[in-house]
């Protein structure tokens, strides 16, 4: 095979996606990644280094013209938590890759899905993911399936759920799946797979057990965790009448990681899933420093973790459900009406002032709003469905196009000026928040902040109406505390500014 190939990552806003794609970068391939959105691969480092397609899975069209002239394909695309016919939805997309792929001539398909142990029934979200896998096999383009259990890595939702499980409940009672065996593997080692098979030999067309150098049982990974970040060692009751629902719910409340993406990542942990076969060594080295065990990988985790250095999480793929469509050039669009609540003040403090305060809002910082407030309201989020507010954000001092805040996501940003969310909570509508930073050649600072509602059917249109009498002190105190944070910090730069 030639030393450098012609690359395509789907999934490139997302988890893997995104880490795969420098990975590829520093192997020496030319890299092309298809997105629905190119807007959200220009904060990225290394959007000046690959090619962008914009492409949708479910249009062939597009897919084929993304493909064109490519050697190797990664597909890193799911639809996990969609709706229940979420295996429907993935088998058509896959569908559609591959014959775009057999039409483009591309000579390789990877693909990461999960381990499957033999002769066992197995749960929705495994079933589909290995149905994938077998349709790529079965395709006339060479295809690598990767099968791994859980990924242990900075910001992954696997380590999120054992993360926050271990660190909030001293004493638990768990599902009895916490003593099914389970081989992990660290994210460095997957990005390490994933990049060596752009390389296998094209009679290569088969599926590979990946894992880790340990296999325990999920109660063995908590009280390995707990010893980890220095926490008494946890006690963990298993019970035989908590459901994957049930259990999902639970991981829901207590992690960051919401029900609908919980329920297919615990009911995969109902079964064993341990490496059958480690084939894969017969073709790519490991790497030279060995691959990383359980331990190693949660230390690496909790450092990039502790120095602000993750640079995907499992928020960076849109949210199931969630609404995407950007913010039209004209509010009112096809006729539809918007709601407004529009507040402009001016600001006792320098732009650069006031736009750190816009630009570390949300998470740990807070929304300068009532936090009691915003909390019900986010467990409200969270008991339908949403995300709430416990996605947090990435890093406490910067955002970037896509990233996730609470229940928003970046949809803009210019640094120093302006910030528009989307938000991805549960709502008849669509609805979004503008932060801006305006400045005239007096010297006087403008702070502007608009709230917009799109709303759905009768029902959105309610909604507003039952909303907008609290809109006053929400919204309004929300601009008033920012404008007063902006000026004590321009005072005292040290002051803690957190609501």
């Amino acid at each position: 095979m030639p030393t450098t190939l012609k690359a395509l990552v789907t999934g490139a806003t997302g988890y893997l996606g995104g880490r795969l794609v420098p990975e590829l970068i520093r192997a020496g391939h030319d890299v092309r990644v298809m997105v629905r959105d190119p807007l959200r691969i220009e904060a990225q480092a290394w959007s000046g280094d690959v090619e962008v397609a914009k492409a949708d899975a479910t249009n062939a069209p597009s897919v084929r013209a993304a493909l064109e002239g490519v050697d190797v394909a990664y597909y890193l695309l799911h639809s996990i938590a969609t709706g229940d016919d979420f295996a429907r939805t993935e088998l058509d997309m896959a569908t559609t890759f591959v014959c775009a792929c057999e039409d483009a001539g591309v000579s390789r398909v990877v693909y990461l899905g999960g381990l499957t142990p033999a002769d066992e029934s197995l749960s929705p979200h495994l079933g589909s993911r290995h149905a994938v896998g077998r349709l790529f096999v079965d395709s006339d383009v060479p295809a690598a399936y990767l099968r791994a259990a859980m990924v242990i890595g900075s910001g992954s939702a696997s380590f999120e759920m054992l993360r926050y499980l271990t660190e909030r409940l001293p004493v638990m009672v768990t599902p009895r799946w916490v003593d099914n065996l389970i081989q992990p593997i660290a994210v460095r080692d997957v990005l390490g797979y994933l990049v060596g098979c752009a390389a296998l030999a094209p009679e290569v067309n088969r599926s590979f057990d990946i894992g880790g150098p340990d296999t325990l049982t999920y109660r063995d990974m908590m009280q390995q965790y707990a010893t980890i970040s220095g926490l008494p060692r946890r006690r963990i009751i298993p019970v035989p009448v908590l459901s994957p629902t049930l259990s999902s719910h639970w991981v829901g409340l207590i992690t960051p990681v919401p029900g609908a993406l919980a329920r297919p990542l615990v009911e995969s942990l109902k079964h064993k899933v341990v490496c059958e076969e480690d084939d894969i060594k017969q073709h790519l080295p490991d790497p030279a420093e060995g691959l990383l065990g359980f331990t190693d990988a949660v230390r690496l985790a909790l450092s990039k973790v502790q120095n602000l250095q993750v640079p995907t999480r499992w928020s960076s793929a849109s949210t199931a459900g969630a609404p995407s469509e950007p913010m039209p050039s004209d509010p009112d669009w096809a006729g539809g009406d918007v709601y407004l609540d529009e507040r402009e003040r001016e600001v006792d403090a320098s732009p650069h002032a006031l736009w750190r305060i816009i630009e570390e809002i949300g998470g740990e910082n807070g929304w300068y709003s009532f936090p009691l407030a915003w909390r019900i309201r986010g467990w409200l989020d969270r008991l339908s469905g949403g995300p709430g507010l416990r996605r947090g954000r990435r890093n406490p001092r910067d955002l970037v196009v896509g990233d996730v805040l609470d229940w928003w996501r970046v949809e803009a940003a210019e640094d120093g000026r302006f910030l528009r969310l989307r938000a991805e909570m549960r709502l008849p509508g669509l609805a979004w928040l503008e932060l801006e930073v305006g400045s005239d050649e007096g010297g006087t600072t403008t702070f502007r902040q608009r709230a917009l509602f799109h709303p759905r059917g009768l029902l959105g249109h309610a909604y507003w109406w039952a909303v907008w009498p609290f809109h006053g002190i929400v919204f309004g105190s929300m601009q008033r505390n920012i404008a007063n944070a902006a000026e004590a910090l321009a005072t005292d730069p040290e002051a803690d500014l957190r609501v």
